[in-house]
């Protein structure tokens, strides 16, 4: 009987034999970051290798790094996979992008140019079409792109990469797909209120809606289903 192929490995794209690893690590990671492979997915290590048609060192080094960024989980007796979180520590991955987010606003309005604040428009009339079509994988990509449009005016670039790494670990549960539109519609409300004060330069107001916009967040976080595999209820499986 013919071993069915992963469907993480099927995703992937290999332009050519013998791909470098920096290549292969951005491949595997995009198809992370994607979302289209759940949580806990297998990512068999001579598939990919054959894939790329390399041997398994490339492979396994770029998984280290991934295990490294929080994308991927090793557990030595079930192999690779797709990382997957907790509810906790969904939450606490949330929190952590809340903070630093909050830490560059002030900074943000005060640096933002002409055409950082038209790439925040740009950015929310992208979400405000997924709402009107009723798209949730298109929101839930706008969402991070507006997020990180209202914080890359900062020019802090330590803070923003941090910023980029927490929510690339959120990235496979894919929040936004699974909560239901109404609370995309109510999270949407808050980033036009969010926009109006950038736009404004009011950075306390900014701030203000910043932080209820997050506990909404919170409050849509627990509405997630918890027995579908797509977060773990037990933080040992996570190790």
């Amino acid at each position: 009987m013919q071993r069915r192929r992963s469907a993480l490995v099927g995703r992937l794209v290999a332009d050519q034999p013998g791909s470098p690893q920096q290549a292969i690590l951005d491949e595997l990671r995009r198809v992370i970051l994607e979302g289209a492979t759940l949580p806990g997915t297998p990512i068999p290590l001579a598939e990919v290798a054959d894939l790329f048609g390399v041997s398994q060192i490339p492979v396994r080094e770029s998984l280290k790094t991934l295990i490294g960024e929080g994308l991927v989980a090793h557990r030595s007796n079930s192999g690779y996979t797709v990382a997957q979180l907790t509810v906790q520590e969904l939450r606490e991955m949330y929190i952590v992008r809340e903070t630093l987010e909050a830490a560059s606003l002030t900074s943000a309005v005060a640096n933002a140019t002409d055409t950082d604040r038209a790439a925040i428009v740009a950015a929310n009339n992208l979400l405000q079409q997924a709402i009107d079509n009723d798209d949730p994988l298109t929101y839930h990509r706008e969402s991070r792109h507006f997020h990180l449009a209202l914080t890359r005016p900062s020019r802090m670039f330590r803070l923003l990469h941090m910023l980029e790494s927490a929510w690339n670990v959120t990235e496979p549960v894919q929040t936004m797909v699974h909560v239901a539109p109404s609370h995309r519609a109510a999270l949407h409300a808050d980033h036009r209120q969010m926009v109006d004060a950038f736009l404004a330069g009011d950075v306390e107001q900014l701030l203000t809606v910043a932080e209820l916009h997050a506990q909404r967040l919170n409050s849509v976080i627990a509405t997630l289903p918890t027995d579908t595999g797509l977060l773990s209820a037990d933080i040992s499986s996570t190790q």
